[in-house]
C-alpha cells in the first residue's frame, strides 16, 4: 500500500517516521529465532565484528530486505527504482555498554543526491531501556561536522559523532517486534546502551537508494530491489540461493571490502567491519 500523503509530508518535515507495522508478531519472532540459530550454526559469519551485508549470504535476511510492506513504504519516499546499498545487524546484548553516537548516515557513504532512506526493523522489543534509536527531528536539512573517536563501545565503524549536538528535541523511536522506523540519511540519530535483561535485535537496511543516486567516490555494491536496474556506476550483488554458499560468501566478502574502503576513506585508523 505504501505510505499515506500525510506520512510522506511528515517524513519530509521531520526526517523520520515511526512506528510502521511491517511484520506480524509471529513472523518477527520467527525471524529472530532464525537469526539466533544462524548465529549458533555460522558463528564465523555473524559475530559482533561481522554483521554487515548478511543479507548477501543468508536468504531469510534477503527476504526481509525485499518484503513488500517495506519496499512499498520506501517507494513512497524515493520512487520506483530501488536498490539496496547495505544491511547491518544492530544487536545489543543485555547489560551491554555498546552504543551508537550521534551521527548522520550520509556523511561517510559517498552517495549523492540524498534520495535514499534507512529502514530499521525490530525483531525484539526496542525500547528506551534496551537502547532504541533516538532522533533529532528536523536535523536532516543540513550537513553537520563529525569527529572520529574510534571508541571501543561505539558500534559505528569510525566511532563518528556529530560535534556540538543540541539534544533538547530528541525523540525515542520505541518499536515492538515487527515494527519499522524510517529515517533520512542526514537525520542526526544515535542510541544508548542496552540496560534491559533482553537482547535488542534490529536489522537496518542502510540504505535503499533511489534511481538518481550515484557514487561520488569508491566502489559500491548494491542489490537490485525494484524498478529499473541500478546504473552502471554500481556493482550488482545477486541474492543468495542457500545459506552461506561459496558464491554467497564471496559476494558478501566483496561487498564488505568495498564498503570498508568507502567508510574508512581518509580515516587514521581502520578496524574490522
Amino acid at each position: 500500500m505504501g505510505l499515506t500523503t500525510e506520512q510522506v509530508e511528515r517524513y519530509r518535515a521531520d526526517g523520520w517516521l515511526a512506528p510502521l507495522d511491517v511484520l506480524d508478531l509471529v513472523d518477527a519472532i520467527s525471524l529472530a529465532k532464525q537469526l539466533e540459530s544462524a548465529e549458533s550454526t555460522y558463528p564465523d559469519h555473524l559475530h559482533a565484528s561481522n554483521r554487515n551485508n548478511a543479507h548477501l549470504a543468508f536468504p531469510f535476511l534477503a527476504d526481509l530486505a525485499t518484503h513488500p510492506a517495506i519496499v512499498d513504504a520506501v517507494r513512497s519516499l524515493i520512487g520506483d527504482d530501488i536498490s539496496l546499498w547495505s544491511t547491518v545487524l544492530f544487536i545489543k546484548e543485555p547489560g551491554s555498554s555498546a552504543f551508537v553516537s550521534w551521527h548522520q548516515d550520509a556523511h561517510y557513504m559517498a552517495l549523492e543526491p540524498d534520495n535514499f532512506v534507512t529502514a530499521w526493523v525490530a525483531l525484539t522489543p526496542s525500547t528506551l531501556e534496551s537502547g532504541c534509536v533516538s532522533v533529532l527531528p528536523g536535523t536532516h536539512t543540513s550537513q553537520a561536522r563529525h569527529s572520529d573517536t574510534f571508541g571501543d563501545d561505539n558500534i559505528l565503524t569510525r566511532g563518528q559523532q556529530v560535534d556540538d549536538v543540541d539534544t533538547s528535541g530528541m525523540v525515542h523511536l520505541e518499536l515492538q517486534p515487527g515494527q519499522m522506523s524510517l529515517h533520512h540519511p542526514r537525520l542526526i540519530h544515535g542510541s544508548q546502551p542496552n540496560r534491559s535483561n533482553q537482547r535488542r535485535v534490529g536489522v537496518a537496511m542502510q540504505a535503499y537508494l533511489g534511481g538518481n543516486v550515484r557514487p561520488t567516490s569508491g566502489q559500491h555494491h548494491v542489490m537490485h530491489i525494484a524498478g529499473r536496474k541500478p546504473p552502471s556506476e554500481f556493482s550488482i550483488s545477486p541474492r543468495p540461493f542457500g545459506i552461506c554458499t561459496p558464491a554467497g560468501l564471496a559476494t558478501r566478502a566483496a561487498a564488505n571490502q568495498a564498503l570498508a574502503d568507502v567508510l574508512y576513506d581518509g580515516a587514521e585508523i581502520r578496524r574490522g567491519l
